[in-house]
């Protein structure tokens, strides 16, 4: 098991095919969906595939998504960090995504800011990533709120399969210059 990063409470490592019924209390749930087009999962092979996939973004693209572990409880509570997005978004192809997703009775924890903020540093210290995007829904108002907090530059409105979203962007000088206002 790789561990990519660890705070005072939080673990942030691999996920793990052991991981599917974290994922499968997260992915099943319609209101952590609510702003991704409701398209929740119905059964444990569809996290399976999807755990699959994450992991074959760590071979082929040395990152994906990372499990959020409770250090306390050792409880898994979503998923956090960068994928390498190959598919057109928003006239964009072959970029750096930062993302965050958390299990419902963990909202509004700091959570999701405090994983995003060290998947941050990762990216532009130790990957040396030049720039990263995120989208969100216009109406997920607290995924919005913590890019806005995590310093992400709001670009431009989109549609992402008839979801109004935002598209945001920050690049390696941005996050040397926020870093050092901190």
């Amino acid at each position: 098991m790789k561990i990519f990063v660890e705070t005072e409470r939080l673990i942030l490592r691999e996920i793990l095919p052991t991981d599917i019924d974290g994922m499968f209390a997260l992915d099943s749930d319609p209101e952590v969906h609510k702003y991704l087009g409701n398209k929740t999962v119905t059964n444990k092979e569809q996290i399976v595939e999807l755990i699959n996939f994450i992991r074959q973004q760590y071979v082929d693209h040395g990152i994906g998504r990372w499990a959020i572990i409770d250090k306390r409880t050792n409880e898994f509570i979503g998923w956090t960090g960068l994928k390498f997005v190959t598919a057109l978004t928003n006239n964009h192809k072959n970029y750096y995504d930062i993302g965050f997703r958390l299990i419902k009775k963990y909202w509004g924890k700091g959570i999701a800011t405090e994983t995003a903020h060290v998947s941050l540093e990762y990216a532009f210290s130790t990957l040396n990533i030049d720039e990263i995007y995120a989208a969100a829904s216009i109406e997920n108002e607290g995924s919005n709120k913590i890019l806005n907090k995590i310093g992400m530059n709001f670009i431009e409105t989109f549609y992402y399969e008839d979801i109004k979203c935002n598209w945001y962007k920050m690049d390696k000088s941005d996050y040397k210059n926020k870093k050092s206002t901190l």
